[in-house]
């Protein structure tokens, strides 16, 4: 393509430096649909590749300051641990301060009941600590294999595993972990949530992210002062599957929100799957109390102990899960789960299946002109052409309410 348009020598005609950049970047970017790459005109630049990461060539005490600025954690209300990761650093950083790490940061959030791990701000980090993270997460009873990197330079294959050791205690894999993306989260970070969000140990919130590359060099052209910024490493993504990778097209959220937004819907997620075992151990109970087909109830139960909940993130998801469940087991559609509000909560009777209570009738009043607006609201009456009498109720009433006088 470059060619082509020198030949026609139109190109050849922009006298202005940082014109020819825009026009070259704009050509390249659509002849191969690869926004990343960019060329640039800087006649003051004198460093050839890209700013390192922050960790790189400093003393301990300034990594120390580093970590403390690129690596936050809290515990936020609900006993739900929070960590935020703005720059990842490499190996031999995590090496050097892994103990300082797991001391001050990881051993605060061992003990919450689930982590959101906030990737928003983070653009871009060292892919050596890629598998810190990850194996952090995953149980230490297997070693996978999360993601093999191409880089194009060395022309080298580097594969990425879980480590099978991790200074101090990884987090329980019972316990949910919520991932935070925006559309600047970029490079390392874009890997750390697809490979989370592919193994099924983490619900990405948030926006579809940047779509980057794991590591971006920016090149002098020749001895000109254009600049070309190019991904130089590729992930081949062996957990997608068919070579299919974030590159270019971004990692999806299992939860799109903006992103300002992502922290308080991953926490409202949270409380929802927080409450999934008692609602599940409700519903077992109204099935052993109340459901008429009793021989079917065994088998209804044991479907609900074996359920896999791990892909629910809203009361709707829950509902329609449990529907298409309990109705295929039982071969009964009468057979209903549905989400109430907060003021139906409150109604007597069972809290699943409680139709009739929610639905009761409300108490007699004692005026006869408060009576007469409730039947009224209830029962509509009218005479319709041909002298036919016309009512209707939706509801039946007590018998106590009948016979009151």
């Amino acid at each position: 393509a470059i060619q082509q348009v020198m030949k026609s020598g139109e190109i050849l005609g922009i006298s202005d430096p940082q014109t020819l950049a825009d026009v070259l970047t704009t050509g390249v970017q659509s002849s191969l649909n690869d926004p990343r790459l960019v060329i640039c005109y800087e006649p003051s630049t004198l460093e050839t590749s890209q700013q390192a990461s922050a960790f790189t060539n400093l003393t301990r005490d300034e990594l120390l300051l580093q970590v403390q600025k690129n690596i936050r954690h809290e515990v936020l209300e609900g006993n739900v641990g929070y960590l935020r990761v703005d720059d990842l650093p490499g190996q031999e950083v995590l090496s050097e301060l892994g103990g300082f790490l797991v001391a001050h940061v990881w051993r605060k959030l061992m003990g919450t009941s689930a982590l959101v791990l906030d990737l928003r701000h983070c653009t871009g980090g060292q892919v050596s600590g890629i598998p810190y993270v990850i194996s952090y997460l995953h149980p230490g009873n297997t070693v996978v294999h999360v993601d093999t990197i191409y880089d194009r330079p060395s022309n080298t294959t580097t594969e990425i595993w879980t480590l099978p050791k991790v200074l101090g205690e990884r987090y329980s894999a019972d316990k949910d972990v919520v991932v935070l993306t925006s559309s600047r989260t970029g490079g390392v970070a874009e890997d750390i949530a697809y490979i989370l969000k592919q193994m099924r140990r983490a619900i990405v919130v948030g926006e579809r992210t940047e779509g980057g590359a794991l590591d971006l060099q920016k090149l002098r052209i020749g001895q000109s002062n254009f600049f070309l910024t190019v991904p130089v490493s590729r992930s081949l993504g062996p957990l997608g599957g068919g070579g299919q990778t974030w590159e270019g097209s971004g990692v999806l959220p299992c939860v799109g929100t903006p992103a300002e937004q992502a922290l308080e819907k991953a926490l409202a997620i949270l409380t929802l799957r927080r409450a999934l075992p008692g609602v599940v151990l409700r519903l077992q109970e109204a099935l052993q109390d109340y459901y008429t087909l009793v021989d079917r109830v065994p088998a209804l139960l044991h479907h609900l102990a074996s359920m896999d909940f791990s892909a629910v993130v809203s009361e709707e998801d829950l509902v329609t899960k449990l529907n298409a469940g309990l109705q295929a087991v039982s071969e009964d559609p009468r057979l209903l789960v549905r989400a109430v509000g907060p003021r139906e909560t409150s109604s007597p009777g069972p809290e699943i299946g409680a139709e009739d209570a929610l639905e009761a009738v409300p108490e007699v009043p004692s005026s006869e002109e408060a009576r007469k607006a409730l039947v009224d609201s209830v029962f509509q009456v009218s005479l319709l052409p041909g002298n036919v009498g016309y009512l209707r109720f939706d509801r039946f009433a007590d018998a106590s309410v009948i016979r009151t006088p």
